[in-house]
């Protein structure tokens, strides 16, 4: 991670002694959150989010799957989210796989919670059809169009 210059440092304090951001909020202002839906027609579900001048596209395709034979009472999901390059400079090369795998795993903690799936958003048992026959497979993919801060809100309001 690289360090904050001189100048940068006193930019931010004296925001911060101003009660003011660079984008003209004060503090404990929101960024503006617009929500358009069903944007791919292929997917089951899917969602352009934009918080100020970030924004992301979030899908989930659910297909019939069988469940594993270590879960047969549980469903599966699969997360990914990628970013473009053309989200911000810092996705340029490497950049971009480092931060969508954090945020990836990121979205699966918050979506089914740690190994004992405590604290999860999702419940996999609900995604079962015929216990150890037949279960729901969820796709969930998301795409970080541009970066201003907040991606992991965007995302999570997108997937919602």
């Amino acid at each position: 991670m690289v360090g904050l210059s001189e100048g940068e440092k006193h930019f931010i304090r004296g925001g911060i002694a101003q009660d003011l951001r660079a984008d003209g909020r004060t503090r404990l202002q929101f960024r503006a959150l617009t929500v358009e839906t069903g944007i791919i027609p292929q997917a089951n579900g899917s969602a352009r989010v934009r918080m100020g001048a970030t924004e992301v596209i979030a899908s989930v395709k659910a297909e019939l799957g069988k469940p594993t034979i270590l879960h047969p009472d549980k469903g599966k999901v699969s997360i990914y989210v990628d970013c473009s390059p053309t989200a911000a400079p810092m996705f340029e090369g490497r950049g971009s796989e480092e931060l969508s795998a954090e945020l990836s795993v990121a979205l699966q903690r918050c979506l089914l919670g740690g190994k004992s799936g405590a604290g999860a958003a999702i419940d996999l048992s609900s995604l079962i059809v015929v216990e150890g026959k037949a279960c729901w497979d969820l796709y969930i993919d998301g795409l970080v169009v541009s970066s201003d801060g907040n991606l992991l809100d965007a995302l999570a309001a997108a997937i919602k």
